[in-house]
């Protein structure tokens, strides 16, 4: 029998919950403390649920059974009662707005280091919260997320429509995985926009090097310029790497040098807390010429934290124009003919032609992020030290011998 306002007045606990059924799923379900909750038991998707409808007096046999009607037509148009509570819920708290989700998914990338995570969200408080940061996560299709990107890509920014595109992908596969998405339309991105052409750096050929090292010899510039220059050459590493070295960096007992994840950010210097590039220790084997090199640069230097100090101020490092400006004083276009980053390339050129080395000790010292993730996983941890070690002096003593003439890596590897 339905339920009368007089029956659910006067309905008393007992020792077990008491269930008092009204009809169409609903009931009274008193507690043995006297509370009386008003509760729908339906099936939705082959699966049994329970709906709370309201506490009495609070709610009363009226309202509830407003409610559970109102309940009974939502699953009648194929509508789950309880799933569409809980996303109304959320959106009250604005748990479902694209900027929140998106603030939530840049708080949870912990391997960030800092001046990237403030990249990233910097670019997503420009381009994206702009457009589409106060919409309703659950309703933005494929054509909405593709408009940041359209006006970077209006503006001739195709570098940075790209990296838009990964980080709104990333932001709304975080949001399927946290169930407040069924599908991420972001993967519908792929090819929207234009890709920006890949610039390579320009790198001399290897018959070239003995003029190459004419001129560094001939150089007349400052002292650090000119070890910065050929230190670059000996070890390949990449212009921040360089620049904002420290001297607790290099065991000079060990002839090795390990560039840090991350450097103390010095003041008012922009990118200075970058280290290696991986994001790991990268260790850098130290030549006998290397070696030499820097005896010379902490004679000038020493005394400071930096090793590149400025030329006005000491707590300043030399800038990033520095290795490229002196190439230009020595005569070469650094957008054409040879870049200090082409050291990297010629390096790895020789060491590979050699036939010496293996590719993973090659790869490893050029500190490049192994794409075939399976294999990452089992050659992480190798480092491949022992190897490198020779190779770096071997790089050193080929660079020794093209000052008098060239010869192919190959030649020299069969004839040292």
């Amino acid at each position: 029998m339905a339920l009368t306002d007089v029956k659910v007045r006067n309905a008393k606990p007992a020792d077990k919950p008491v269930k008092l059924t009204d009809g169409n799923g609903m009931h009274l379900l008193v507690q043995p403390s006297g509370s009386k909750y008003w509760r729908l038991q339906y099936r939705f998707s082959g699966k049994q649920k329970m709906l709370a409808l309201g506490v009495y007096p609070e709610v009363s046999l009226s309202e509830a059974r407003r409610r559970r009607e109102e309940a009974r037509q939502l699953i009648a148009n194929n509508v789950d009662p309880g799933e569409k509570r809980k996303t109304k819920k959320i959106e009250e708290k604005g748990l479902l707005i694209f900027e929140t989700v998106a603030r939530d998914w840049h708080s949870s990338n912990r391997t960030w280091s800092d001046s990237h995570r403030k990249t990233v969200l910097s670019s997503l408080i420009t381009h994206v919260f702009p457009v589409i940061g106060k919409r309703n996560i659950t309703e933005l299709k494929t054509r909405d997320l593709l408009v940041p990107l359209k006006k970077a890509e209006a503006t001739g920014h195709l570098e940075l429509a790209a990296r838009l595109q990964q980080r709104i992908t990333a932001i709304m596969r975080y949001a399927v995985h946290n169930a407040l998405v069924d599908q991420n339309p972001a993967y519908d991105l792929t090819g929207a926009v234009t890709t920006a052409k890949s610039n390579h750096r320009p790198a001399l050929p290897l018959e070239q090097l003995p003029e190459l090292l004419k001129r560094i010899g001939t150089y007349k510039g400052k002292g650090i310029t000119q070890i910065a220059v050929q230190l670059t050459l000996l070890t390949f590493i990449r212009s921040s790497e360089l620049r904002f070295a420290r001297w607790s960096e290099v065991n000079f007992k060990n002839s090795l040098w390990t560039i840090p994840a991350e450097r103390q950010v010095l003041d008012g210097v922009k990118y200075s807390g970058r280290g290696s590039k991986m994001k790991t220790p990268h260790l850098v084997p130290l030549s006998k010429q290397a070696v030499v090199l820097l005896k010379k640069l902490h004679a000038i230097s020493g005394e400071n934290e930096l090793m590149f100090v400025g030329f006005s101020r000491d707590d300043k490092p030399i800038s990033e124009n520095t290795v490229n400006k002196a190439l230009r004083t020595m005569g070469y276009d650094t957008k054409k003919d040879v870049c200090g980053h082409g050291f990297r390339t010629m390096a790895c050129s020789a060491l590979i032609e050699s036939g010496l080395w293996s590719r993973d000790a090659v790869e490893k010292q050029m500190s490049h992020q192994e794409r075939n993730s399976v294999r990452a996983a089992y050659i992480h941890k190798a480092e491949h030290l022992e190897e490198r070690k020779l190779m770096l002096q071997w790089w050193a003593n080929y660079l020794d011998t093209c000052k008098e003439e060239a010869i192919t890596p190959f030649t020299y590897a069969v004839q040292s």
